[in-house]
């Protein structure tokens, strides 16, 4: 039997919003517990100083680059989340030296499959300095190296929960779909016998997100509820749908800004809602066109999972051939699943386990990953 291992993922997703945090014990193979969470949202000011930071991240065409305010942008992520981990574990009654692993995304500012570019800000060396703790960060590059997209890493942890289902949910023969709505949404499918496939599906709550603040000042649509008093203009979302990128077979990935407002400009704002979350459930639906066993279980975490109008959209979509349940429904974390999926993915690094599959990514060959910073 392998070691079971402590470690704590930290999770900062395209959405933005803060620093999420989750303890795991595993032994990278089985998910032994799933254990106390916390988030910690980021201030505005900080939101739009990250959003800022995406605009200099253009320029990059090196990785280890960091023009413009992104060098000390990155200290401050980095310091945010040594002060986030140190909170956690105080509000938790858990001594540091009980914790074997950090894994640490950091915030992806760029992301550029084709030019074989993926940049995350986050000191790896001065989080495991600050907290005393090893940290495993850096996980996408090493899938890069391997001709994969970098994205997405969580099917790994993914196909770790479908073997760990209520029986209430078992799908029989069926395939399970794991669906995160983030600022983009990604799916991994897992059925019987096979690995699992994933990629990203399409824009989740980034445009959302985008719409409301610009037109509402708030930062997100809470529980669809703006959307909800709209009408969603289809026909913008068949332009949406037109773009290239969903007629891609194989492992693909996206990019926060991918995708813009342009086709919803003009519109009303609950309009404009509305339709970019039919938007989004329409690109989470046509991603199972891809299978040969479709989902009979829909399990959906994240942001968008909390928002109804996709939520039902995705329900109309599926129709009475599948069951679509939060992850909360299955007995996981809707909020906190990447957080653990980190956690899970830095013991898996740590004992040389493939974060990453051809069927995931694309890359060549299964792919581990990281890189380990001691205190």
């Amino acid at each position: 039997m392998m070691e079971v291992m402590r470690a704590i993922g930290l999770m900062s997703g395209t959405s933005m919003d803060g620093i999420d945090i989750a303890l795991v014990e595993t032994d990278g193979i089985r998910v032994v517990s799933r254990g106390p969470s916390m988030a910690i949202a980021y201030d505005p000011a900080f939101r739009r100083e990250l959003e800022a930071g995406l605009e200099d991240a253009r320029a990059i065409d090196e990785r280890s680059q960091r023009p413009g305010r992104l060098k000390d942008l990155e200290t401050e992520l980095t310091m945010r989340h040594a002060r986030a981990v140190k909170d956690f574990l105080a509000e938790n009654g858990i001594a540091r030296e009980h914790v074997d692993l950090i894994g640490f995304h950091g915030q992806t500012v760029l992301h550029r499959p084709e030019r074989a570019l993926t940049v995350q800000i986050g000191d790896g060396g001065l989080l495991a300095r600050e907290t005393g703790i090893a940290t495993v960060f850096d996980m996408r590059a090493c899938d890069m190296e391997q001709g994969g997209q970098g994205a997405p890493l969580v099917p790994a942890y993914h196909a770790a929960l479908a073997s760990q289902l209520p029986s209430a949910l078992e799908p029989g023969f069926g395939a399970v779909a794991f669906v995160n709505i983030g600022g983009i949404s990604n799916v991994t499918f897992v059925a019987p016998g096979q690995p699992p496939t994933a990629f990203d599906s399409g824009p989740g709550n980034a445009l959302i997100d985008q719409w409301v603040e610009r037109h509402a000042g708030i930062p997100y649509d809470d529980g669809g509820r703006i959307a909800s008093e709209g009408a969603a203009d289809m026909a913008v979302v068949e332009r949406y749908l037109a773009n290239p990128f969903f007629a891609r077979g194989g492992a693909k990935s996206l990019d926060r800004n991918d995708f813009t407002l342009g086709h919803v400009d003009g519109m009303e704002l609950s309009d404009g809602a509305a339709t970019l979350a039919a938007l989004s459930a329409a690109t989470i639906h046509k991603a199972a066109e891809r299978l040969s066993v479709p989902p009979s279980l829909w399990i959906v975490s994240g942001g968008g999972a909390r928002n109804n109008a996709i939520i039902g959209r995705l329900q109309e979509l599926a129709g009475g051939a599948a069951r679509i349940v939060t992850a909360r429904e299955a007995e996981f974390d809707a909020d906190m699943m990447e957080a653990e999926a980190w956690a899970y993915l830095a013991v898996r690094s740590r004992k040389g386990l493939a974060l990453t599959l051809p069927t995931t990514t694309g890359c060549r060959e299964p792919a581990t990953g990281g890189v380990l910073a001691l205190p």
